[in-house]
């Protein structure tokens, strides 16, 4: 798979844009407000930064073996198997974001330093419904349209917490 450019100058943006928007959606929101969730069962803004950033830890990982190895067989990892194994959900927004923020340069950082021929290194994930082919390409196309629909959720949620009391039960903190 041939990549030119213009489309990884265009995944870099994207990416670069998950942070800012986060930040802008989340700057002067009061704590209670980044831990609403609008129905016992969905998730507050807390809990989906906390997801992003596992993935951003299984999928970031992936693409940093692509980069190293030489078309590795990588055994499939949900994010959420992996946010089990974390205490995201339970830390503090600002905080959880100054990470996410951190881990997202190092990997700008690294996508930028590729070679054009380099996004078209692939790996073969194992442990899924089938084997797939993934490139450092795909990985990164996929956080970021992952990333994009979540952003859209987390400023649903603060615009609902926001929104005039009417009746709308407050859940507390898991």
């Amino acid at each position: 798979m041939k990549v030119s450019p213009a489309e990884t100058e265009s995944v870099l943006r994207l990416l670069a844009a998950t942070l800012r928007r986060i930040a802008s959606l989340s700057r002067d929101v009061e704590i209670g407000k980044l831990l609403f969730r609008p129905h016992p069962d969905s998730w507050s803004a807390n809990d989906i930064l906390a997801h992003l950033r596992a993935c951003a830890d299984v999928w970031g990982k992936s693409i940093a073996e692509m980069i190293i190895l030489d078309h590795p067989k990588l055994r499939y990892l949900s994010p959420r198997s992996w946010i089990r194994k974390t205490d995201y959900l339970e830390l503090e927004f600002r905080g959880s974001l100054k990470a996410f923020t951190d881990q997202r340069r190092d990997l700008l950082r690294a996508l930028k330093g590729l070679a054009i021929e380099d996004w078209s290194r692939a790996a073969t994930f194992t442990a899924t419904t089938r084997g797939r082919e993934q490139t450092v390409f795909s990985y990164a196309c996929r956080i970021a349209e992952h990333e994009r629909k979540h952003c859209d959720q987390i400023e649903a949620v603060l615009k609902f917490a926001s929104a005039p009391k009417s009746g709308v039960q407050r859940s507390a903190r898991r």
